[in-house]
């Protein structure tokens, strides 16, 4: 036992919750932003402005997107060069294989086929060939037993959270605002989970209410404390950096927590408000706006398909208010509340800016 624990410690791998369910998720969702969803908004601004190269550069873009995030994974988990590459073809495998829920595929294959890659990574002289044929033997070879069925329980698992959100749009309006919005705060990836799971439609659209709530939310209620640095650091940044001052005094999330779970039912209920760009987009809330540019993609999608006839200007305020407005004063009331009662003190939200 003592052997194999030396052999892990030498070759870094690490089997944790940490590494393989907040870096490497983490990563992932960076892999799906550089590819998934910078393409379909540079593929919108092109279809927008008749402009045929940005068409082309954005289908490039998330043509790559399985290869962009099994490579972003295996950097998470500090893997060596030749395994690092060698993952483009694992991902694109798992990916493809894993249909709708494709992500979820690339995540756990990928994971297995970069820890075999390092694991015999320089243990031979010939290494050029050794390291690249286990890592992408491994990861095609579990990509092809895995991957159909990984995919298909993540996309019945979303389509469940999906069709129970347009069965019961009140009460997982809040279910799903909430628990996506605290996934967004906590140093896991809200916006990977969503794109594993496949989170559009209504659902998607509470799950976006939720991340708003959080980013504007804590962005409104600590600027006595942190002005307007930590207004758009955290307003359009991540809620994430209040995870420190969370673990100290955890009643600062309820003005949050507390707004999402009125936003997430206001979003479904009264707005019909739909996320039917990119799941990744549910997850992202207010961050660069990628939330509300999917909304928008989502639309543009749906008026070529048939199935709206335009954007309308209810569109457009329910977007504002579930986003931007509702967040911000909603959550300041809690905020004030909360500060009167001395659940929250002062300097409790202040942030290292």
């Amino acid at each position: 036992m003592d052997q194999i624990k030396e052999f892990l410690r030498k070759k870094n791998i690490e089997i944790s919750a940490k590494r393989y369910f907040i870096d490497a998720l983490g990563a992932m969702a960076q892999g799906l932003f550089a590819s998934l969803l910078i393409g379909t908004i540079i593929g919108t601004i092109g279809t927008q402005t008749g402009i045929e190269l940005l068409v082309t550069v954005g289908n490039y873009a998330k043509a790559a997107v399985g290869p962009a995030m099994a490579v972003a994974i295996g950097f998470a988990l500090q893997a060596s060069p030749l395994v690092l590459f060698s993952l483009a073809a694992v991902g694109m495998a798992a990916n493809e294989l894993g249909g709708a829920g494709g992500p979820l595929a690339v995540l756990v294959v990928t994971i297995f086929a970069a820890e075999f890659g390092k694991a015999v990574s320089k243990e031979t002289k010939i290494d050029i060939i050794v390291t690249p044929f286990v890592t992408v033997f491994v990861g095609v070879a579990l990509s092809v037993w895995w991957a159909p069925a990984i995919g298909t329980a993540a996309s019945a698992v979303g389509g469940a959270i999906i069709w129970a959100t347009e069965l019961q749009p009140f009460f997982m309006g809040i279910l799903v605002s909430v628990i996506v919005g605290i996934a967004l705060t906590l140093p896991i990836s809200s916006a990977a989970i969503c794109a594993a799971l496949g989170l559009t439609g209504l659902a998607g659209g509470a799950a976006l209410a939720g991340c708003c709530a959080q980013m504007v939310g804590f962005a409104v209620i600590s600027f006595r404390e942190n002005r307007w640095g930590g207004l758009f650091a955290q307003g359009i940044g991540t809620s994430m950096l209040q995870m420190g001052n969370i673990i100290k005094n955890p009643r600062i999330w309820l003005p949050a927590i507390l707004t999402s779970a009125i936003t997430g039912p206001i979003a479904t209920c009264i707005f019909k408000l739909e996320m039917n760009g990119a799941a990744i987009s549910s997850g992202m809330g207010t961050c660069g706006l990628v939330g509300q540019i999917g909304v928008y993609t989502g639309w543009i999608a749906d008026i070529a398909a048939g199935k709206k006839v335009s954007v309308t200007g209810m569109d457009w305020i329910g977007l504002l208010l579930v986003c931007f407005v509702l967040p911000g004063v909603i959550a300041w009331l809690f905020g004030l509340l909360f500060r009167k009662i001395g659940w929250i003190r002062e300097n409790d939200l202040k942030l290292e800016l």
